[in-house]
């Protein structure tokens, strides 16, 4: 190990050794960079303060190393406090062939296959990605949207927005209907945010109503209504953007997590138990009218307004989710 860097670790000069890491990673010195981590997690119990510079060595390993050395950090306890799941860093950088040989976790595997079919990728009957963790197809389906995806760089991740809807919004004016207290669906539609609304600064309402899809925003907005149908590829590529996503500052969960999410979500709209087959997804979902919604005004942030009915069995959904870079 260079003395400089071990006088760097000393001495907690951590952006000498960020800078130190750029050189490694241009010369793609993997070797010496896990052993910069190892030294620095040795420093870690003499009271240094060095988990930020594992965390980085661990994401840069994943997003520019061969896929030996990537796969081998994709458990890495501190991926919490990285810009998203190392699965989904290395998954966007790295075929699944330079991955698949390395993977030994059939959690990490799963997760990693799922982000590169979200690639057009199609893994179908490949074992090595474990379909039994997620139970999502390993090849997107027909009916299935453009997901939004991240592209990392070395200190940051651009994220893709969900396309503009086709139709409109117009003002509405719904009319009142009662609650129909439904757990399973308000939680699952809750849980869509939690990184919103548990590590960042945002807020999340959910109902279910006796009636249409105006009549369940009603109850969420907090004056005048705007609503514009969603087609149901636009509806599920929200969802996921919203499950994918971490908000102003919770942590980023991955594309992956949100492909399972809004097929999950949609599975219980649908009254399905998990896992449900594609075919018969696709056909129940296609009874249910999806749409968005907002209060007329100008938004920022992170924003999920979404409802959905069934007209068939009179009942309908609606979520109300923000969040900001700052507090309110």
């Amino acid at each position: 190990m260079n003395e400089q860097l071990l006088e760097f670790i000393e001495a907690g000069d951590l952006n000498a050794l960020l800078r130190a890491i750029d050189g490694l990673a241009s010369r793609n010195e993997w070797d010496e960079m896990l052993e910069l981590a190892d030294r620095c997690d040795d420093a870690i119990e003499r009271g240094k303060q060095m988990w930020p510079i594992i965390g980085h060595i661990d994401y840069r390993i994943a997003l520019e190393a061969p896929g030996e050395y990537a796969a081998g950090v994709l458990e890495s306890e501190l991926s919490r406090f990285l810009l998203g799941p190392l699965t989904e860093v290395a998954a966007s950088t790295h075929s699944w062939d330079q991955l698949a040989p390395h993977l030994t976790s059939p959690q990490a595997a799963a997760y990693v296959a799922q982000e590169r079919v979200l690639r057009g990728e199609v893994l179908t009957g490949d074992e090595r990605a474990h379909p039994e963790v997620l139970e999502l197809p390993l090849a997107l389906m027909e009916w299935e949207p453009t997901y939004a995806l991240a592209s990392y760089r070395s200190d940051h991740v651009e994220v893709a927005e969900p396309w503009e809807p086709r139709a409109a919004l117009a003002d509405v004016k719904p009319q009142p209907a009662p609650e129909a207290p439904d757990e399973e669906v308000v939680n699952v539609l809750l849980d869509l945010v939690t990184p919103w609304t548990t590590e960042s600064n945002g807020a999340a309402r959910a109902v279910v109503v006796e009636g249409d899809a105006g009549a369940a925003a009603a109850h969420l907005a907090f004056s005048s209504m705007r609503m514009g149908p969603l087609e149901r590829e636009e509806a599920l590529a929200h969802i996921a953007w919203a499950a994918a996503s971490g908000g102003a500052h919770g942590r980023r969960r991955g594309a992956a997590f949100g492909r399972f999410s809004s097929w999950y979500t949609c599975s219980v709209l649908c009254g399905f138990e998990w896992p449900v087959s594609p075919a018969d997804l696709s056909q129940a979902a296609s009874r249910l009218n999806w749409f968005r919604w907002d209060e007329g005004a100008p938004e920022e942030g992170w924003v999920l307004r979404v409802a959905v009915e069934d007209p068939a069995d009179g009942w309908a959904a609606a979520i109300a989710a923000t969040d900001l870079l700052t507090e309110a």
